[in-house]
């Protein structure tokens, strides 16, 4: 740690115009950087550039011109798209960004309908991969950081959810980003109920939450909780003459005593994991968070209408519970599976609040379902002002699903790059922090998948660098290079190997770049579903549906299906597709887990050229179109 503050060299991102006529960049404003702390390859993060993005889906109507939005893609690259629209608009960000937990997150997926769970039914999909090294995982908390602080408004709130692994780097990281004066609590979720193994320690059973303000003013709404058995005590009032609490009296002196059935939310939540038992609430999906942790957040941090943002979205916990509460958000995430598992999530809350007479009551939430149903003139509490926390002027049910990056070949970025290595036979360096792995005498680096390489992906590289081997080979061979590189990537700047070269001087370096979409077009990564689907006689008939990579993964031949709907997740139909965004007036998601899609729909009579997406449960689709008529 340091205390001399240090001021942030512009940094150069090299972005390329590759065509374009101008690119849009983005200077942040400088960090605090007092305290600072410093981790080996550390580097500025001073601006950045506007990346586009594709509207891809959209569900619901819009409410006062806004629809919410949810983004597939890096959120460094979507934070950087939305800076041109949203830079200090954001009213609250809730993030729950990897631990560093060692951990490799998996999802167990099985097929529909399937009486016992065997290797033809059931396996383990790789979801992400929490595994850092510890330079790797600060530099890139810390870009992040500085761009959710440039889109947060001057009255925003920042929370970041982290556990015992990091929660002391990021304290001090987010000292640097916001400034220590900014810092507003520590809150402490003590989850009581998580299984624990045999282990010689104390148990870990609680996460923190790290809260950040902007700047002086943010919003803040005071939350009660439910007390187990009412407690007698002396009523407190506000006195204006002292401009402080005291005593309440009757009208002959006497102290007024009152069964106080509701107690002040401190910085301890006793919250409840999520388990198995939880059939509505759980989705599956790994790390997944109760909502009853966001509900305190949304509702402590945030007004009704406000804008909630979370660039770590997951299973969208946060997103909704936004919704619940008539709260505006955009979501993120670099997991297709997690954009998947949130649009289904969302159109099911979507219909949730369309019900006659619908309050938003949470399990394990702030009040029971009994509590939210009463009226606020009657609640039970006796302090019952603070229960306009919950009033829902309007709802936000619309959402959009956009896309930002230029290709959709990889659907889990944890398994392209061991796809990557696989198919071009490249050997994996299990050690190595900064190449991937080896072949034919050459060091190997994956760049990051489903977009194009730039000169900024390089710094993560160029910070590994090891000068003192290279000092050694130069010694040994001058004529020759230190190090044979390739980058394997979809797409790049032209000067992405220049830059490269130039980087590593006075030392000569061979660089070689793989375009896969280029030189490596012939390689199969992923294998396209095939479906059929017919208009017979006013509807709509999917025929069959077969998922080729789910089926590679269930060891199943297309003969062996015996129905399609058991390998489903979802259908959505846009009746007239306008030939580049969906917006389906029909979504087939079974509410439970083990029900099947139907499969034949009835086509309305105004219907045009018809979108059929058919999900299956790996969170893959396809899509097609089917002319009436």
């Amino acid at each position: 740690m340091s205390d001399e503050k240090t001021t942030q060299e512009n940094m150069d991102l090299g972005a390329s115009n590759a065509g374009v006529d101008s690119v849009e960049k983005y200077q942040f404003a400088p960090i605090k950087g007092y305290p600072m702390l410093n981790w080996r390859g550390k580097r500025p993060f001073t601006s950045t550039q506007y990346f586009p993005a594709q509207l891809k889906e959209v569900h619901g109507e819009e409410v006062d011109g806004w629809r919410n939005k949810i983004f597939w893609g890096d959120n460094l690259q979507v934070m950087s798209h939305l800076l041109k629209e949203f830079r200090g608009e954001i009213d609250l960000i809730c993030v729950d960004p990897p631990f560093d937990s060692k951990i490799q997150y998996k999802k167990k997926i099985k097929t529909k309908g399937g009486p016992a769970e065997t290797g033809y039914t059931a396996f383990e999909e790789k979801q992400y991969n929490d595994v850092w090294t510890n330079d790797e995982y600060l530099q890139f908390m810390y870009e992040r950081s500085i761009l959710m602080r440039e889109l947060l408004s001057d009255n925003g709130v920042f929370c970041m959810h982290c556990d015992w692994h990091k929660s002391h780097y990021l304290r001090a990281l987010l000292d640097e980003v916001f400034g220590p004066d900014a810092f507003e609590n520590e809150i402490v979720w003590y989850y009581y109920n998580k299984m624990q193994g045999n282990i010689n320690r104390f148990a870990s059973n609680h996460d923190v939450i790290l809260v950040y303000k902007k700047s002086g003013k943010y919003s803040f709404n005071k939350l009660r909780e439910r007390r187990a058995e009412p407690v007698q005590q002396i009523k407190r009032v506000w006195d204006k003459e002292t401009q402080s609490l005291v005593n309440a009296k009757d009208e002959n002196g006497n102290v007024i005593y009152i069964n106080a059935t509701h107690r002040t939310v401190d910085d301890v939540w006793r919250i409840p994991m999520l388990q198995p038992a939880d059939k509505v609430e759980l989705l599956g999906y790994p790390t997944q968070k109760p909502e009853a942790l966001l509900e305190r957040l949304i509702l402590a941090y945030s007004q009704p209408a406000s804008l909630v943002f979370d660039c770590f979205m997951g299973s969208g916990t946060a997103q909704a519970v936004s919704l619940k509460y008539g709260r505006r958000f955009i979501g993120n995430d670099i997991n297709l599976g997690a954009i998947q598992t949130t649009t289904k999530r969302l159109l099911n809350v979507r219909e949730e609040t369309l019900a006659p007479g619908y309050v938003p009551y949470i399990k394990n939430g702030l009040r029971s379902e009994k509590d939210a149903r009463l009226a606020l003139d009657e609640a039970d509490d006796d302090d019952a002002d603070w229960t306009k926390v919950f009033e829902v002027p309007k709802f936000f049910r619309g959402f959009e699903v956009f896309n930002v990056n230029q290709y959709d070949i990889f659907r889990n970025p944890v398994q392209a790059k061991e796809l990557l290595l696989e198919t071009l036979e490249v050997q994996p360096l299990e050690m190595s922090t900064v190449f991937d792995g080896e072949k034919d005498g050459r060091m190997v680096k994956i760049m990051p998948v489903n977009r194009i390489a730039t000169r900024a992906d390089l710094n993560e590289l160029t910070a590994g660098f090891d000068y003192k081997a290279w000092e050694r080979r130069q010694g040994e061979n001058p004529n020759r290079p230190v190090e044979k590189i390739t980058l394997v990537c979809m797409g790049h700047e032209p000067d992405l190997s220049a830059h490269l070269i130039l980087a590593a001087k006075p030392y000569k370096i061979d660089v070689e770049v793989v375009d896969i979409l280029r030189d490596k077009a012939d390689l199969e990564f992923k294998r396209d579903s095939d479906a059929k689907v017919v208009v017979e006689d006013g509807e709509l008939i999917i025929e069959r549906f077969y998922p080729m990579n789910l089926l590679q993964k269930l060891s199943m031949q297309k003969e062996a299906v015996d129905d399609w709907r058991e390998l489903t997740e979802s259908i959505l139909i846009d009746w007239n597709y306008d030939g580049a965004v969906l917006q389906p007036e029909i979504v087939d998601i079974p509410e439970k887990k083990t029900d099947l899609v139907i499969g034949r729909y009835k086509v309305p009579d105004d219907a045009g050229t018809i979108r059929v997406k058919i999900t299956d449960l790996l969170s893959e689709s396809w899509e097609g179109n089917v002319t009436n008529g």
